[in-house]
């Protein structure tokens, strides 16, 4: 039966598995070089948003192939396929603001992304495709289940120099993620998930905060004093 304990449930596993997460976000945005590696920042993040709306509608056709027989996928089927439309063109949001910002476009196209990325998005095919597509709802409740306000995105302008028309795409989550966040646990909530399937979207929460730790860390190493990364795509002279 569908139970308005799973969302909290979730919630309360995320909180144990976050602090990794806060540590290393919390260095990235108090680094001296903030500015500096801003870009790289914005790259990441188009790394991840670029592969949504084909990641959601996998899960969606997944879960339509199963419906028949599959109360969860009936449910979660219609949901991804509302959700993928809602993502649309957030990638073009990005790479706008990484042109504004100086990045060619195809510069940022050709670039290879964090290995961390990969891991991170390679998974939730994964397990989507040959578990079970509930395990996305976990990867989405971590993507966007605590947006930055329009407060601290005012803050990184103001207070750390970072341009506006780099903020662009942040402002506009901060806007969107928290009614998407709401639509997101309300899903959970009403669905009839059993033990196995409440475990698989938790190993999809637990991994999307590790890898997305593990990028965060990928831009600290490579920027120790706040340099700025070469952004050459690998193998160019």
């Amino acid at each position: 039966m569908s139970s308005p304990g799973h969302s909290k449930q979730l919630l309360t596993k995320i909180h144990l598995a976050e602090p990794r997460l806060l540590e290393v976000s919390d260095q990235f945005w108090r680094h001296p070089q903030l500015k500096q590696m801003f870009l790289e920042f914005l790259f990441m993040m188009h790394s991840v948003i670029r592969s949504s709306v084909s990641l959601i509608n996998a899960a969606a056709e997944s879960a339509e192939g199963r419906a028949e027989t599959d109360p969860v996928c009936r449910k979660v089927a219609a949901y991804y396929r509302l959700h993928a439309r809602e993502e649309m063109h957030h990638d073009d949001w990005l790479l706008e603001d990484l042109t504004s910002m100086g990045m060619e476009r195809a510069e940022v196209l050709r670039r290879l992304p964090s290995p961390a990325v990969a891991s991170l998005v390679g998974a939730q095919y994964y397990w989507a495709l040959h578990v079970h597509p509930v395990s996305l709802l976990g990867y989405l409740a971590v993507l966007e289940g605590n947006p930055p306000s329009l407060k601290q995105l005012g803050e990184l302008r103001t207070k750390r120099g970072i341009p506006a028309k780099g903020l662009r795409t942040m402002v506009k989550h901060a806007r969107l993620d928290p009614h998407h966040r709401d639509e997101i646990f309300a899903q959970i909530d009403e669905l009839p998930l059993t033990e196995n399937l409440s475990e698989l979207i938790a190993h999809s929460v637990f991994h999307t905060i590790e890898q997305i730790s593990q990028a965060f860390q990928e831009i600290l190493d490579a920027n120790p004093n706040g340099r700025v990364i070469q952004r050459k795509a690998a193998g160019a002279d």
